[in-house]
């Protein structure tokens, strides 16, 4: 069984998505360190002055606080302010509004953590690109140790025999526990092909909403990666 394990992302980019498709099990990893301005509680969004943030505002009281504590700061309207900065450059794409039903789920939303909120998000995103991975978080195996050898004991508990990574780990796993633990690692591949957006030159690095704003029923043609993962351990 082939196994991913990644920290959760707000409306992540088509990586991600394709990512998930390529295994037989997603694990958020959200039982690990709450690291701020990064993907957690944030993505991008193409404008006519280039890439915006759409911005989730969080509660982070102190540096170790978990990604699944990290509770979602709900003094701000935030969630309008998206929906505006979401419309102000999407409205002429010819699928605006399937990809603007995702933001105003986000107007019901009674997730009070970050981690709630963007796996539901996934969830409803993965639905509708047909994804059918089911998805768990790491915290349901209590995993044990750090770094590599906690990634280890969870693809244990779970039988897995293949791990895919994402391409930047090589630089924090210890490699050589996969090939003593018989678990075969891969490197994910994201090489993709463009598709049509306004505002000039391909931008490929924002939310999966831009692609679906976009394409539509054909986001399916431009989510996979034209390239294979990278076999490292066999």
């Amino acid at each position: 069984m082939r196994v991913g394990i990644i920290q959760s992302n707000y409306i992540p980019w088509r990586g991600y998505f394709d990512f998930i498709d390529d295994v037989d099990l997603f694990i958020l990893y959200d039982d690990v360190q709450y690291t701020k301005n990064d993907w957690r509680n944030r993505n991008k969004i193409k404008t006519p002055f280039g890439r915006k943030w759409l911005t989730v505002p969080v509660k982070q009281q102190s540096l170790k606080q978990l990604i699944k504590d990290t509770n979602i700061d709900t003094t701000h309207d935030w969630v309008y302010t998206q929906i505006n900065q979401f419309t102000e450059s999407y409205k002429n794409t010819p699928f605006f509004s399937e990809a603007l039903g995702f933001l105003e789920l986000l107007k019901q939303n009674k997730h009070q953590t970050i981690s709630e909120l963007n796996r539901y998000l996934i969830d409803e995103i993965t639905g509708y690109l047909g994804i059918k991975t089911p998805m768990e978080v790491s915290w349901k195996y209590s995993p044990r140790s750090t770094k590599t050898e906690r990634i280890i004991d969870i693809l244990k508990k779970v039988d897995a025999t293949v791990y895919l990574s994402g391409p930047n780990a090589d630089c924090y796993l210890d490699t050589t526990l996969f090939r003593e633990s018989n678990i075969r690692l891969e490197f994910k591949s994201y090489s993709y092909e463009p598709y049509s957006q306004p505002w000039g030159d391909f931008i490929g690095d924002v939310t999966i909403l831009d692609l679906i704003a976009n394409c539509g029923p054909d986001v399916r043609r431009f989510l996979k990666s034209t390239t294979p993962n990278q076999v490292i351990i066999p």
